[in-house]
């Protein structure tokens, strides 16, 4: 498990248990932790402050996830962010869809905080060898 000081991790999620858990779970890890509790906040949020990774749920109020990750793609100044897509809708549409808006990976709902260091370490890691 990598030591993350110096990144920026933005955590988006409707459900504030789990956007908690994350945030601090990322802050225990040395991040720096952006918080989100809506797609088009998670959006602006992600703009303004360039952060080096999105942990995304899917199903958000005003904005899915997905939505919000093919808008991250597109946008060139967030070339360099990744996304980790976190969702409760069944690992099979989560393997099948992720990949189609851009995202870097996945973890299904319910997870492990191991599971979730292992992705982001992965995802951080892709990023960081582009």
């Amino acid at each position: 498990m990598a030591d993350l000081a110096g990144k920026t991790v933005l955590c988006a999620d409707d459900d504030l248990e789990i956007l908690r858990m994350v945030a601090r779970h990322m802050k225990s890890r040395g991040a720096n932790v952006l918080e989100a509790s809506d797609g088009e906040e998670a959006l602006r949020v992600a703009r303004r402050e360039k952060p080096d990774l999105v942990v995304l749920d899917v199903m958000m109020p005003n904005m899915s996830g997905w939505e919000v990750c093919r808008a991250i793609r597109e946008d060139e100044s967030l070339a360099g962010t990744g996304v980790l897509m976190l969702t409760g809708i069944g690992e099979r549409l989560n393997e099948l869809t992720s990949p189609l808006y851009g995202a870097d990976d996945f973890l299904d709902k319910p997870f492990d905080l191991d599971d979730l260091d292992e992705k982001v370490d992965d995802v951080l890691a892709r990023r960081d060898e582009d």
